[in-house]
């Protein structure tokens, strides 16, 4: 049997210990009450605000003359003169003289020629005095005879259709003459600028011969590919649309405005673009010259889109941008997107004016989704965002 010790023992160590245990939960503190977390995510926002857009189209081209002439010698001689501007680089006015072609034996050969037309006028009228003198001489013999008719040949009227030929030639002879001698002078048959010079002073030319070649300073032409998509952006296909286009000149950019004039009407076959004519009138006589070979950047004014937004293209998904409503939920909108260029969208139906665009790019989004506002202070209307230049 066990004893009384061996009873009492265990005994009084489970007293012991149930005693200290409610002394050590009487010691323990009531846990902190935390508060409770906002998990909704943080947004930014813009307020939406439309205004007119116009659909700018961008293209590029080289500056090149509407007019270039090459030239060419139209008799033949030693060049006796030559202008001090017909150099390259020169600047002419229409008519000045560029050079000239000796010209004594041209003449020499008018001078030959007005003579034959001196004589042959001299025997024609010599002719239609003898031409009278048989007309009176017939009148004077016929008597009363009625029914004889006398003869051309006794008229002397093939003689006198001879002499009018030969002076007729005279004076196409004459002519001649006075254009060879003409054409000794090599003139500008436009305000231009020099781009060659072939010859020198005492050089021989034969008919065919160059002389050089020269522009006009009147009109400049560029030509604009634009790709089939964006003539939807221009009215009238671009005709008389208003064309700012901008290079380099003494190391600054600098702008100058042109107009299309016209289309090509065609579609290149290795680039597939249709190319737009721009004309610049005179583009040497602006304060910063336009100078032909120029490789130029262009901006085409487009057609107006009235009541249209600019949105950064990251925000929109399958035509649908998020927007914050009341309570601060988010909701999605269906836009009708117009274009989209270089990272942005232009849109210009599907939100209201005074809706507030959520800028910020959330994971995972859903239609009535919680959110809370990041800025305390609305950012400045999305029609500020302005289309980034190619």
């Amino acid at each position: 049997m066990a004893s009384k010790k061996q009873i009492i023992l265990p005994i009084a160590v489970l007293v012991g210990g149930l005693g200290m245990a409610f002394a050590f939960a009487s010691m323990k503190q009531a846990p902190v009450e935390k508060p409770e977390q906002d998990t909704r995510p943080l947004v930014s926002i813009k307020p939406l605000s439309f205004d007119t857009i116009t659909l700018d189209v961008k293209s590029y081209g080289i500056v090149k003359p509407k007019n270039h002439t090459e030239l060419v010698a139209q008799v033949s001689g030693q060049v006796v003169s030559l202008s001090d501007q017909f150099v390259q680089g020169g600047f002419v006015k229409q008519g000045d003289i560029l050079a000239r072609i000796d010209p004594n034996d041209y003449e020499a050969a008018l001078i030959e020629a007005e003579a034959g037309l001196a004589q042959a006028s001299s025997a024609l009228e010599i002719e239609r005095a003898q031409v009278s003198v048989a007309q009176a001489e017939w009148d004077r013999i016929k008597g009363d005879s009625h029914q004889v008719i006398p003869s051309e040949l006794y008229l002397r009227k093939p003689q006198l259709a001879e002499k009018l030929a030969n002076y007729r030639a005279a004076q196409a002879s004459v002519k001649r003459a006075k254009r060879n001698l003409e054409r000794t002078y090599i003139k500008a048959p436009y305000d231009a600028i020099i781009e060659e010079r072939l010859i020198s002073l005492g050089s021989v030319v034969n008919p065919g011969n160059s002389f050089g070649s020269l522009s006009s300073t009147s009109l400049a032409e560029i030509r604009l590919p634009v790709a089939d998509k964006d003539l939807q952006y221009l009215d009238n296909q671009g005709i008389g649309a208003n064309v700012s286009i901008s290079a380099e000149f003494a190391g600054k950019q600098t702008t100058w405005q042109a107009t299309i004039v016209r289309t090509e009407g065609v579609v290149d076959q290795r680039s597939r673009m249709n190319y737009l004519v721009a004309q610049v009138a005179t583009p040497y006589q602006q304060k910063n010259p336009l100078r032909f070979g120029s490789y130029i950047n262009a901006t085409i004014q487009g057609r107006a889109l009235d009541n249209a937004i600019v949105v950064p293209h990251h925000l929109v998904k399958d035509n649908k941008i998020a927007v914050l409503q009341e309570g601060e939920t988010l909701t999605f909108k269906t836009l009708h997107i117009v274009r989209e260029q270089n990272g942005m969208v232009i849109a210009d139906n599907g939100l209201a004016n005074g809706e507030k665009l959520i800028t910020s790019a959330l994971e995972y989004p859903t239609e009535g989704m919680a959110v809370k506002l990041d800025n305390a202070e609305l950012s400045a209307p999305t029609t500020q965002l302005a289309l980034k230049e190619d």
